[in-house]
């Protein structure tokens, strides 16, 4: 076939202007030839020599001039390829399935490949996936390819026909995708930014959680040397980072380490923790500290921000630990201490007066607990309803599902003429009383995932947490008054407190009395765990007002179905690494199975050696965890691994999407870990 070829464009109109030019002369001529002939027969001659000329041009010039074209085409695609091989930018070209195609010098040189490798992307950065191309879309990838790190674009290129001279063979050319791939090596940008931030400055706070009760425990000659020995264990650890410390206060220390430190601590777990522990010079107590710091802020003053809320939560999850804070990521470090009790009633005496002032200016109060509430909850729901009665405050205790934990509890107020009918409210209908005027009180959850309503969080403008539980990243941030006491052995221990301070001459029915007697009881298993001079003191209040230890054991025996389905639970225990307990609980026939697996995590703590129990029950298609210690293991660190929470030794965790077996492998799993890193004492 022969080849033709095809002027189109702008270049064919170009050729054609000198014959467009020699019509309109000719035109021209005519129109003068009407008004003057002899100037029209001279005009004529030299539009006649116009005319040739440009014919001539025309047909036997314009092979010359198409040869000139193709020639100055050749050469410029010669020089854009030359430019293209020999450009600095690592470039490449490969089709729709992710072979090489074609690459540059620098491209080949860089990867030690032949310029004619036909090699698969996918081979060379397996950073790079099927799925990233198909997506039609641009794409970034960052890879190390011999110990250098590059960073791999990834642009979808047409092929169209948009040139003005197209040379055709047959019947022309189709539309096609390639994809360009251009290489940054960025080795050296890494480097450098590793460099600044290494030389960053991070702040930290140290505080020294007990360190009142630690001076009481010795000498009062020896205080001193105390002090002196716990100011230089704090110092020499910060010095060795070359860091600087300030004692703010008597336990209070500020220090600034540069961050490329941070990761030394980190690897070895804040020994400064551990450490302090050994200073003995007599005292009964063991000194503890808790560490906070921030890093990573925009500014110093953001990071000292950051340093501020790490101490403050590390405090809340019940010190002896440290919390690092970078940007919007948490880290949590120690946590193995028992939890002392506060002697003093300071902060409990203060948080009560400022929750008189926040009630003396709301007209209702909306009080409510967590999910599936227990005894605590209710109980502590109650005497915050009682302390909103006594300043003649509208309220209503918010509560969505009834178990059975607080069934026979909650029966003494329904249809009791002492209560008002719309004491209980469920979420729905308390949304709709909120306003202005209303204030929302949380008791025993400080996790606005797990409220009852969580919708009534982001309605209430004016929100109040009290909470014994530790804290965790997942916190209520919006809260004008936050009462979180991890020393606290119940939500109704606290609101006991505050009982006693808001107001005088306050008095609590005895149905009130003995649902926050009850949520003690249950909290403390009996008085039993976690329970302080101050728990008996709290228990002591309620009795004056009315509680009966009787009244209220007779309320929470267990049924048959229930205590055969515990007592099944301890029987089908598996012992896991010596010391912990995990089993499962069946939840057929039962109103609240998830009670009973925390009753029977508790009954297994009975049994010698072991140090933690873990029951897993399915419930709604939810595994909910239930973890119990006496004081050698951490259940919140172990339940936070799986997305829970609680205090040290009271945890639990909501497990969903996996079934009993995967559970317990997810258990399994975390235990392994915190024995590896050391968190099991």
């Amino acid at each position: 076939m022969k080849e033709k070829v095809r002027v189109r464009g702008l270049l064919s109109v170009y050729l054609q202007w000198p014959l467009i030019l020699s019509v309109l002369l000719i035109i021209a001529t005519m129109v003068i030839a009407a008004v003057n002939v002899k100037a029209a027969a001279v005009l004529s001659v030299f539009t006649f020599l116009y005319f040739l000329i440009a014919l001539w041009l025309y047909l036997y010039q314009r092979k010359s001039v198409l040869a000139g074209l193709v020639e100055f085409s050749s050469e410029y695609a010669w020089i854009q390829k030359q430019l293209l091989s020999e450009m600095i930018q690592p470039y490449a070209v490969a089709d729709d399935k992710g072979r090489l195609l074609w690459m540059n010098r620098s491209f080949a040189e860089l990867l030690g490949m032949d310029h004619r490798s036909r090699k698969s992307l996918f081979t060379v950065f397996p950073e790079i996936t099927k799925e990233m191309l198909e997506k039609n879309e641009e794409v970034s990838v960052h890879t190390e390819y011999e110990k250098r790190n590059y960073r791999v674009d990834l642009k979808w290129v047409a092929l169209k026909d948009a040139a003005s001279l197209e040379i055709t063979l047959g019947a022309g050319v189709t539309e096609e995708y390639l994809l360009s791939v251009y290489l940054a090596d960025e080795t050296e940008v890494l480097h450098y930014k590793k460099e600044i931030d290494n030389q960053k400055m991070v702040a930290g706070l140290v505080y020294l959680d007990n360190y009142e009760e630690a001076l009481e425990s010795v000498e009062e000659v020896r205080r001193s040397l105390l002090t002196a020995l716990i100011d230089r264990k704090i110092n020499k650890y910060i010095s060795a980072m070359n860091g600087v410390v300030k004692k703010l206060e008597k336990d209070k220390y500020l220090f600034v380490i540069k961050q490329q430190y941070v990761a030394r601590m980190k690897e070895d777990r804040f020994a400064i923790l551990e450490d302090v522990k050994t200073v003995n010079i007599g005292n009964d107590m063991a000194v503890t500290l808790s560490i906070g710091i921030g890093m990573n802020g925009e500014t110093y003053n953001q990071n000292y921000e950051f340093a501020r809320t790490s101490i403050d939560m590390a405090l809340g999850r019940g010190g002896d630990q440290a919390v690092v804070k970078d940007g919007q990521k948490i880290q949590y470090f120690g946590g193995k201490a028992q939890q002392m009790e506060k002697a003093t009633r300071v902060k409990a005496r203060v948080k009560a007066h400022a929750l008189r002032e926040l009630m003396e200016n709301k007209d209702r109060l909306l009080i409510m607990g967590h999910k599936m509430a227990d005894i605590d909850s209710f109980g502590a729901a109650l005497g915050i309803y009682r302390i909103a009665t006594s300043f003649n405050k509208k309220a209503h205790i918010v509560i969505n599902d009834v178990t059975t934990s607080i069934r026979p509890m909650m029966d003494r107020f329904i249809g009791n003429p002492e209560y008002p009918e719309d004491l209980f409210l469920n979420g729905s209908r308390a949304a709709e009383l909120v306003d202005a005027s209303t204030m929302l009180v949380v008791v025993d959850v400080n996790r606005p995932s797990i409220t009852d309503t969580p919708a009534l969080l982001k309605m209430a403008k004016s929100i109040v947490v009290l909470d014994h539980h530790r804290q965790s990243s997942e916190i209520i941030d919006n809260a004008v008054l936050s009462y979180v006491e991890p020393y606290a052995s119940s939500a109704c221990e606290m609101v006991a407190e505050v009982l006693q301070y808001i107001a005088d001459g306050i008095r609590i029915r005895p149905a009130e009395a003995d649902a926050m007697y009850a949520g003690i009881v249950i909290d403390t298993t009996n008085f039993t765990n976690q329970t302080g001079v101050r728990t008996f003191e709290a228990a002591a209040f309620l009795r004056r007002n009315g509680a009966d230890i009787t009244r209220v054991r007779k309320l929470f025996r267990d049924n048959m179905a229930e205590y055969q389905a515990k007592a099944d639970a301890v029987r089908r225990a598996e012992v896991y690494r010596n010391d912990f307990a995990i089993s499962t609980c069946a939840s057929e026939g039962l109103a609240s199975p998830t009670i009973v697996g925390a009753q029977a995590a508790n009954d297994l703590l009975e049994i010698n050696g072991i140090k933690a129990s873990v029951v897993l029950t399915e419930y709604n298609h939810v595994i909910y965890a239930s973890a119990r210690s006496i004081d050698e293991v951490n259940v919140q660190v172990m339940m936070e691994h799986l997305g829970g929470g609680g205090h040290r030794a009271v945890a639990g965790a909501q497990l969903e999407g996996v079934n009993m077996d995967q559970a317990k492998v997810m258990v399994k799993n975390v235990i392994d870990e915190m024995l590896e890193k050391g968190d099991v004492s």
